[in-house]
């Protein structure tokens, strides 16, 4: 099977300035993703494709062995554009310089730099070995439960967010598992993207991965908690 892994890294960030080159161990989060990305592709070969609008996140990624043939057009780089057709528009720079179609497509985010080769691999075996499932994606457990989540009235009030008709008490352990999609990886057959235009097509199914590995920088302290688990372990 064709397979093409897009790395989506835009230059625009506001939450962290230059986010996508935050040093992570001595190296730009768009590396490190890129790395993984490479890493999996030893066991199952497939393209590492970068898609950004800046040329430093660019020449980053290639130096970090991506292949970046483009830069994405200003349209597609406004903070108000869906992945959509950010991911389509990689595909078809992607089949056209390759002379080829692709039959699946890994989506992989930068500001998740402590996703393991190990992740990405999963989710397209995954994908592969189930022909009746159309996406497959990374998911952790969540570290706060639904049911014991709140929301606040104007008058201050809290009141479930999940009404069950009762306060749950229960210890965590009692209570059924939930997830949330990890960020980190989205598998996902060509036609569902391009011909269905979704980026996670259903039947989906979830890959689950551990928590460590699917913090998603997005603020200040995101980036000095992955910092601090790169720094502690010796497997990223």
């Amino acid at each position: 099977m064709n397979i093409l892994a897009v790395a989506i890294a835009r230059s625009g960030s506001k939450g962290i300035p230059g986010k996508n080159l935050a040093l992570v161990g001595g190296e730009p989060l768009v590396a490190h993703i890129i790395k993984s990305a490479l890493k999996a592709a030893e066991s199952m070969p497939f393209d590492v494709m970068l898609s950004t609008d800046a040329e430093n996140i660019r020449d980053a990624g290639i130096a970090a062995g991506a292949w970046a043939p483009f830069l994405r057009p200003a349209e597609l780089a406004r903070d108000d554009i869906p992945s959509l057709p950010v991911v389509q528009h990689a595909i078809k720079e992607a089949e056209n310089r390759r002379g080829i179609r692709y039959d699946i497509v890994v989506i992989l985010l930068p500001t998740t730099p402590l996703c393991r080769p190990e992740d990405i691999l999963s989710c397209v075996q995954m994908l592969i070995q189930k022909p009746s499932v159309n996406s497959v994606v990374a998911v952790t457990e969540v570290e706060t439960h639904p049911f014991r989540m709140k929301r606040m009235l104007e008058d201050g009030r809290l009141i479930n967010y999940i009404d069950q008709g009762f306060e749950d008490m229960r210890p965590r352990q009692s209570l059924p598992k939930v997830y949330r999609r990890a960020g980190s990886v989205k598998v996902i057959r060509r036609a569902v993207i391009m011909e269905k235009n979704y980026l996670v097509g259903d039947p989906c199914i979830g890959v689950e991965v551990p928590p460590e590995t699917a913090v998603d920088v997005n603020t200040p302290l995101d980036l000095e908690l992955v910092r601090r688990l790169y720094a502690h372990n010796s497997d990223y």
